[in-house]
């Protein structure tokens, strides 16, 4: 038994050391005449001795210091972590386009796990997840305690298996229970389309790696079909979770003039607080081509509307931030989520990482987004567009008494085959197209964009 406590305290030893050389270097290197806080250290060593000899079942040192860190980390923000290995290597991929799991990007709030947004044509967009909703229940397991990974963790799993979430949604008097089958997430970083003939439609889902040169290649085609007969731009930023902060850079610098101011951070360490403008080096890896050089003429002067909603974060309020500072675009929706903090992936030696909150991001002049979001030049909600049948409400010269027959001796069937087959036209647009004709923000924001062309020929 005393050599086991002697092994033990040796231990022990060894590790405060370890955190004590530690914390010295890094004081040293950011700061002068820092003491150390012994007695916090003294009382971690006593509570890791308590656990060691009194916890009901015998555990290893690995794990717990595994878990100390991770609650260091936890207890900052709801965006810092410890990524384990696992957690680390899908980190990785996901900014590369595709990983495993449900597809939502997801925080803390009060212990809960909150639903920044769910990404397009995932599992858990097409199962209803949305912007706000509060996870607290996942299969069986109250998530109430739980660390941000441990509960990504459980969420992700072999594709084509099944998971419950128990969601508290403002506004619904009852949690709401979600079956959800995991899938391989391939996410498609832009998405586009011509509306009305001249209008360029222009979603982006998440900022991966390749989002601007995807961007890039999406106006060049969309333009050429047009024949650059452009009347405007549509940018849809709604339930864009965000994602990399050079790739925000490149997709607002395809549409402001180069060397112009595109966010600013500021943070404690000096390398964590910069000014990233729309020039190359802000957004391409070095030696690459810029993919945004010969973009048409028209994607810096046209007509522009962004559109965004609470699903809107991190990356996609850089951009909307940025386009309505410089008064590039006008921005519609609702207000965006607020996610103004800036996360560090540092990776260490044996192949975990942390991602650490290291600074804040501001728009060019100067607004902090963190927890208050972009505001929209104009608050649109979303609402249902529901046609209704004007005819039971119209009175035509046909209704009126002693009305003349018409000449027109066209059968009722020929009028019925040929309403059907317009209807059979509309249905395969509709089914052709990635817009829902029902989008009544996507529609306003047509409208204005028609607004600012007459506007513009007066």
């Amino acid at each position: 038994m005393i050599n086991k406590y002697l092994k033990f305290s040796t231990c022990l030893f060894f590790i405060v050391i370890g955190i004590c050389i530690g914390l010295i270097f890094s004081a040293n290197a950011n700061r002068t005449n820092t003491s150390l806080p012994i007695d916090e250290l003294r009382n971690f060593t006593e509570i890791f001795g308590k656990i060691k000899n009194d916890y009901v079942e015998d555990v290893t040192d690995k794990k717990l210091i595994s878990e100390a860190i991770k609650g260091m980390l936890s207890g900052l923000d709801p965006h810092s972590a410890y990524l384990d290995e696992d957690a680390f290597k899908d980190l990785q991929v996901g900014t590369q386009g595709e990983f495993g799991g449900l597809g939502i990007e997801v925080g803390m709030e009060d212990g809960f796990v909150k639903v920044v947004s769910p990404i397009e044509d995932t599992p858990a967009w097409k199962a209803g997840l949305k912007s706000g909703d509060l996870i607290i229940k996942i299969d069986d397991t109250n998530v109430k305690g739980l660390t941000l990974g441990d509960a990504v963790k459980r969420m992700r799993g072999k594709p084509k298996t099944k998971i419950l979430l128990t969601v508290v949604r403002q506004g619904e008097s009852e949690p709401l229970v979600f079956t959800i089958i995991r899938d391989i997430i391939q996410i498609q970083s832009v998405k586009s389309e011509v509306l009305e003939n001249s209008v360029a439609y222009v979603r982006i889902t998440q900022f991966q790696e390749k989002t601007g040169l995807k961007l890039a290649e999406t106006l060049k085609k969309r333009f050429s079909e047009i024949d650059n007969n452009v009347d405007g731009i549509i940018l849809d930023l709604r339930n864009d979770p965000g994602g990399l902060l050079n790739s925000a850079v490149a997709v607002t610098s395809a549409f402001i003039p180069e060397n112009t101011l595109v966010v600013y951070t500021e943070g404690r360490v000096r390398n964590s607080s910069m000014k990233l403008f729309s020039r190359p080096e802000h957004y391409l890896r070095s030696g690459s081509k810029n993919y945004l050089a010969d973009l048409p003429e028209k994607t810096k002067s046209a007509p522009m509307v962004v559109l965004i909603n609470n699903g809107s974060a991190s990356a996609s309020e850089i951009v909307a931030g940025a386009l309505q500072d410089h008064s590039r675009a006008v921005i519609m929706g609702t207000q965006s989520f607020g996610k103004g903090s800036v996360q560090t992936i540092l990776p260490l030696n044996n192949g975990t990482a942390i991602k650490l909150t290291t600074a804040r991001y501001f728009t060019p002049k100067g607004r902090s987004i963190q927890a208050k979001g972009i505001t929209p030049d104009i608050v649109v909600s979303q609402a249902t567009i529901k046609e209704v049948d004007e005819s039971k409400f119209q009175v035509s010269e046909k209704d009126l008494s002693r009305a003349l027959d018409t000449d027109n001796q066209t059968s009722t069937n020929e009028l019925l085959d040929e309403d059907s087959r317009n209807d059979a036209d509309n249905e395969s647009i509709k089914q052709n197209s990635i817009v829902n004709p029902n989008d009544y923000q996507l529609n306003q924001a047509l409208n204005l964009i028609k607004a600012l062309n007459i506007t513009n020929k007066m």
